[in-house]
């Protein structure tokens, strides 16, 4: 039985450490330090401060995040982003004043 599509989120102020999946859309605006794995679609909220790897169809980055993204499908920095690590993406769309340190990978056949 298919599960109908979910909306979850994880507020400023919550800590977690360990891996974290989900299926639908997720925002986390919090502290993560693990691994986040879904096909569905993450925002990383202003408040969130992850550390770890993420991979998912798509992700919205306003917060910090120190380790690599890989999106299956598109991924957009904010102007109040951060991410310090690599980034694989389908598409990608930086807004001015998002910081990127690291490398993009940009392929529109796979991420």
């Amino acid at each position: 039985m298919e599960q109908p599509n979910t909306k979850g989120h994880l507020s400023a102020g919550v800590e977690i450490e360990g891996s974290i999946s989900f299926r639908g859309e997720l925002t986390i605006d919090c502290s993560v330090r693990g691994e986040i794995v879904s096909k569905g679609q993450l925002t990383v909220g202003p408040n969130a401060n992850i550390d770890g790897e993420i991979a998912t169809r798509s992700v919205v980055l306003y917060g910090t995040v120190d380790g690599n993204i890989t999106a299956e499908d598109s991924c957009e920095l904010k102007n109040c982003a951060t991410l310090n690590g690599k980034l694989k993406a389908i598409r990608l769309t930086v807004e001015e004043g998002a910081i990127l340190h690291g490398r993009v990978e940009i392929n529109p056949k796979r991420a």
